[in-house]
């Protein structure tokens, strides 16, 4: 198997943890594992108090996918798998769902491995373009075009890494009837999910939406845990459960004891753990408005629906490229062009997660006025 270089992991090996200002991270900022622990009911308690670091049951902690199937209207525990991160879980089902001649629609710009992987796999992938012109929306009858009779998925990112993007209630329900009518999978990257920005927004999830439907689910992201690397799908297609399962003894085997505890007692707290990550979002994301406002046209965007990103634009002859090169040699802001997507012009990657947010953006706002007026 040959797979290309994974871009923007490449940029971030470069940068992330040599810069002052992470200003495009996608994640949302930690929490501190002593303040996690302080939320523990008694139950997760005793098992973290008593926990050997041996290995795990290879489909995840019981209580684990009990409550991980909670998240969702139709899901049982075992419709749940856990795996070593989102990334695993996509690695895996890219190669239980596709091989040669097998054809894949993948809504782009997009995180690469939900494509890449697809293509190292043997399958034929068609890349549907996302615009700014039109709010960066995920069209269903541009969807129905693109099927073959060999199409097997349709992937979908949503809320939407990078541009923030969040279907309508119609769209979404129309491209779950496109996929049903064609018999294909609808996977769902729901990493962001309950990050929207107005709560009522938030979809149905992709294995609630379809027999077919297979969610993605991290506590990376919305759950401010990346740390334990700790992810998973939901799917009621008990076919995709087993085939995932038999080639996660190739990749992880199984997920990390002391992780999937941590897990647990981050998902049996989330009210409070998405209510900080919610907040955190929210209050950053109006700082970046209020940038965006006061440019004069500099900086422009299509608001995000969801997410801790967006993906605005630089409003310059300067490519994008040499602002964010200038951006981080001379203020130690890092930002991430659109480039690192694969994706012309000049949009850039901003995420809202992290604190320091607003110093960071101060430095922004700075050089920009500085090198342009």
């Amino acid at each position: 198997m040959r797979i290309a270089d994974f871009a923007l992991e490449r940029f971030f090996a470069r940068w992330e943890f040599a810069v002052e200002h992470l200003l495009c991270a996608s994640d949302v900022e930690g929490w501190p594992m002593a303040e996690l622990l302080a939320r523990a009911d008694p139950e997760a308690r005793a098992l973290w108090d008593g926990l050997r670091l041996g290995y795990t049951e290879s489909l995840g902690h019981p209580l684990l996918r009990a409550e991980i199937a909670g998240l969702y209207e139709t899901a049982a525990p075992d419709d749940v798998l856990v795996f070593a991160g989102a990334e695993e879980a996509i690695y895996v089902l890219a190669h239980a769902l596709l091989g040669p001649g097998d054809h894949a629609i993948v809504a782009w710009p997009a995180y690469q491995s939900l494509f890449e992987v697809a293509r190292s796999a043997g399958a034929d992938v068609t890349l549907l373009e996302l615009h700014e012109s039109d709010g960066w929306r995920l069209d269903p009858e541009a969807v129905r075009r693109e099927l073959r009779p060999e199409t097997r998925v349709v992937v979908v990112n949503a809320p939407h890494n990078p541009t923030g993007m969040l279907p309508s209630r119609e769209d979404w329900r129309d491209l779950a009837r496109v996929c049903a009518d064609a018999g294909v999978h609808l996977v769902s990257d729901e990493v962001y999910r309950y990050l929207e920005a107005d709560p009522s927004d938030r979809l149905t999830a992709g294995c609630d939406a379809l027999d077919r439907g297979i969610s993605i689910g991290v506590m990376s992201k919305s759950f401010a845990m990346a740390g334990l690397r700790i992810g998973w799908i939901a799917t009621r297609d008990r076919t995709v459960i087993d085939r995932c399962a038999r080639l996660k003894d190739y990749t992880s085997i199984c997920a990390s004891a002391p992780s999937e505890i941590l897990a647990l007692v981050g998902l049996r707290a989330r009210a409070t753990v998405l209510e900080r990550s919610r907040a955190i979002v929210a209050g950053n994301r109006a700082l970046f408005a209020e940038l965006i406002a006061g440019s004069g046209g500099r900086f422009a965007w299509a608001p995000p629906r969801g997410g801790s990103i967006a993906f605005p634009r630089l409003d310059a002859e300067e490519p994008i490229d040499a602002f964010a090169a200038a951006l981080v040699e001379e203020e130690g802001v890092l930002i991430a062009p659109g480039s690192v997507f694969g994706h012309p012009g000049n949009h850039f990657r901003v995420g809202f997660g992290r604190d320091g947010f607003a110093a960071g953006l101060a430095r922004l706002e700075a050089f920009a006025r500085k090198r342009y007026g």
